[in-house]
């Protein structure tokens, strides 16, 4: 794996500018793939990854620029649980853990470096030489990947009853009988207008 001033700079790069929660993102990856046994994320062991993101921040970012995982490949998950955490499988060996940002980082990055005003610079130069543990919480876990999760074509394709729509991946609804997707369903996030 690249050096963390190697990663920091493509992040940036990717992103469009540096942050707290780059510097974040690019050390919970490397950390995440160093505990799965993950050696070159972006190389031999890409298919061997797959990373499910909380937060749909700055860091997220950070953690496709080091592994490489994407959506359009189906291998980076986003879950909003409005946390900044993410998993790491190691789909070879089932291997996971969930490394979490602990609050108590800022508070750390207060203390490492009290003479820098700006508490964004501070937590920025701060997350770049903290200890994983004064950052990260890390956990080992499971993750059950069903077959339609996981990278490649689709595995199952319906029509909605309803709009006529294509629903991909068993992620249509069943309700009263009827095969429909999520929208239709009741469940949008969007609001058709006339």
């Amino acid at each position: 794996m690249e050096s963390l001033e190697e990663l920091l700079v493509r992040a940036e790069r990717s992103h469009g500018h540096m942050c707290a929660g780059q510097v974040l993102g690019v050390r919970m990856a490397m950390l995440g793939c160093r505990r799965i046994g993950i050696d070159d994320p972006r190389g031999a062991d890409l298919k061997k990854l797959l990373v499910f993101v909380e937060i749909d921040r700055c860091a997220a970012d950070a953690v496709n620029t080091v592994t490489g995982c994407r959506l359009g490949k189906r291998t980076l998950k986003f879950y909003d649980y409005g946390k900044l955490a993410a998993t790491f499988l190691n789909t070879a060996t089932k291997q996971a853990v969930r490394v979490l940002v602990l609050d108590s980082s800022r508070e750390a990055a207060d203390c490492t470096f009290p003479e820098i005003e700006n508490k964004y610079q501070r937590q920025l130069q701060a997350y770049k030489v903290l200890p994983d543990d004064s950052l990260f919480k890390v956990e080992r876990v499971s993750v059950e990947l069903p077959e339609e999760d996981r990278p490649g074509r689709p595995v199952a394709r319906i029509r909605c009853e309803e709009c006529g729509e294509g629903v991909n991946d068993r992620r249509e609804v069943i309700k009263d009988g009827r095969a429909l997707c999520r929208a239709c369903a009741g469940q949008p996030y969007y609001k058709r207008l006339p």
